[in-house]
């Protein structure tokens, strides 16, 4: 929770902005009070991994609270515990009462999604992401197109950062510039989306590439015509990927119901194809890693990989891409992300 806008200063402006931030955290509430306490029954506070919003009387006991509640989210499971703190010297606190505190553990499950290349198509697409409850990772090798768009990080180690304009980016989106941005690919945590847009064919191919050789990584989005569909997953066949492997290409990448080649049409039908899935994560329990990959495979049919597309890959490479032009009607979309 950090690099908010703006700055929440009671519990309930808090829960609002870990939601709109898609944070976990922990409502702490005092549920009774026996005789002397700091603050009366009612009184909230929210906290976070990283601060802490309100308070609930301050001293030794808010301080044993908030290391409470962030064990409690460490479990990174939903909870909800009453506690009995005596004030006494034990805790360093002389009111001589005592407090029942209940903590309400609300984790937040956050979609990562990496995107490759910073034109024209990419500027349409991440901010309409940004308002999804995902994480954000945007990857270009020009630092100069990330101008007036937020904070950079340089290379896999983010250490070297440079904060932009007030006006920049939601908090969400991690802006990372990378002279070999394939080489940002083994650093994405498992379950990360891939959204391959940059401005080079052979370095969509190269990112693609790298991908595909992680198990973990589910979803490979491409974009570009079905001529360079097909010559990727020919060429990538030809290198050793194997149908399993080339189930988890989606390309081209987007909803085919909805045509265009506008920057802003092709970055709608892809946040159309992400928001269809991101509803089926949901549906099915996204918390759980291990089953993120069967998820995904139960939409396919709801976006541009249909059973003749992506679920019938024993039909092979080729007829996979067949079926993918005969779905998208022969659309030919630009082919990468001109800038």
């Amino acid at each position: 929770m950090q690099n908010f806008t703006w700055r929440a200063k009671t519990w309930h402006e808090g829960i609002a902005q870990c939601q709109q931030h898609n944070v976990s955290y922990v409502l702490v509430t005092v549920v009774s009070v026996a005789g002397s306490a700091p603050r009366e029954t009612g009184s909230k506070m929210v906290v976070t991994a990283s601060e802490s919003i309100d308070t609930i009387g301050g001293g030794h006991l808010e301080h044993h609270a908030i290391a409470t509640a962030r064990e409690f989210l460490l479990s990174n499971q939903p909870l909800t515990e009453l506690r009995s703190y005596p004030l006494s010297s034990k805790l360093g606190q002389c009111c001589g009462g005592a407090v029942k505190v209940l903590f309400d553990v609300c984790n937040s499950y956050q979609q990562h999604i990496a995107v490759f290349g910073a034109g024209h198509v990419a500027k349409a697409l991440v901010p309409i992401l940004s308002q999804l409850p995902v994480k954000i990772t945007w990857i270009d090798s020009r630092e100069s197109l990330f101008s007036n768009t937020g904070t950079i990080h340089s290379g896999t180690d983010n250490t070297n950062t440079s904060a932009l304009n007030s006006s920049g980016l939601p908090d969400n989106v991690n802006i990372v510039v990378e002279q070999e941005p394939e080489t940002e690919v083994a650093q994405l945590a498992p379950g990360t989306w891939l959204v391959i847009l940059t401005h080079d064919h052979q370095l969509d191919y190269r990112i693609t590439e790298q991908a595909l050789k992680y198990p973990s990584l589910p979803f490979v989005g491409l974009i570009g015509s079905q001529t360079k569909a097909k010559r990727f997953i020919t060429k990538l066949s030809h290198r050793g990927f194997d149908d399993a492997a080339l189930a988890r290409l989606y390309t081209p990448i987007g909803n085919p119901s909805i045509p265009g080649k506008r920057p802003i049409e092709v970055a709608v039908s892809i946040s159309a194809q992400l928001i269809a899935l991101l509803h089926c994560q949901s549906d099915k329990d996204s918390t759980q890693t291990a089953d993120r990959a069967s998820t995904l495979s139960t939409v396919r049919a709801a976006t541009n990989l249909s059973a003749g597309t992506r679920a019938n890959t024993s039909a092979g490479p080729k007829a996979t891409a067949t079926a993918s032009a005969e779905n998208n009607a022969g659309e030919e979309r630009e082919t990468n992300d001109i800038r």
